[in-house]
């Protein structure tokens, strides 16, 4: 018995080794030399001070500022830790009042606004994080920011030119806007309004 124990028992300990210690530093080390962002999180910092992440959603509410995609996420909004979709299905009527009452909201603010609001600003992404909204909607937001910050509107639209991402390798995804990289830029560009 002792014959057959110690082998598989150096085999555990071996494969322990190596796929528990070996393996990840290995990873890790050639992540932190290769792309020392994206292995850091991807975080967007000011100084010592570490704004968020391109990566995670933020929650933004002001009518200064542009509003992110809804999060799903529990119990509060963008919580990584509770990454997930809602897993309500399309006649779930609790989908529906969410996504009626999200649309009031939305039209309400934004009264200038006659087409159809961009899906994007009234549904929640499948993991609850999305960082992005659609091109769409960030111009559908772009008089309500303009003049809550009292900025040409032009200049805003500028903006969200200049924060547009074109889809991964021109295949994957579309065409996008970072909400916290364009709300950061605003922030500068009021600070400045001079450029």
């Amino acid at each position: 018995m002792f014959s057959l124990l110690r082998p598989a028992v150096l085999l555990f300990a071996a494969l322990t080794v190596l796929t528990g210690v070996v393996y990840p530093a290995l990873i890790t080390g050639l992540a932190q030399a290769l792309w020392p962002q994206q292995a850091n999180g991807s975080l967007i910092r000011e100084g010592d001070r570490i704004l968020g992440s391109r990566l995670i959603g933020q929650s933004f509410s002001g009518p200064d500022v542009f509003w992110s995609r809804p999060s799903a996420t529990g119990p509060m909004p963008y919580n990584a830790l509770a990454s997930s979709g809602s897993n309500l299905g399309p006649r779930n009527p609790a989908l529906v009042d969410a996504v009626k009452a999200r649309i009031e909201t939305v039209r309400a603010a934004h009264p200038d606004q006659a087409g159809p609001v961009p899906l994007d600003l009234v549904t929640a992404s499948a993991s609850g994080l999305d960082p992005h909204i659609s091109l769409a909607a960030a111009r559908y937001q772009a008089q309500r920011v303009a003049s809550a910050r009292k900025l040409p509107l032009a200049d805003v639209e500028q903006l969200i030119v200049a924060h547009t991402e074109a889809p991964t390798w021109g295949l994957l995804g579309e065409t996008r806007v970072n909400v916290l990289e364009l709300n950061l830029a605003l922030a500068k560009r009021s600070a400045n309004p001079a450029r």
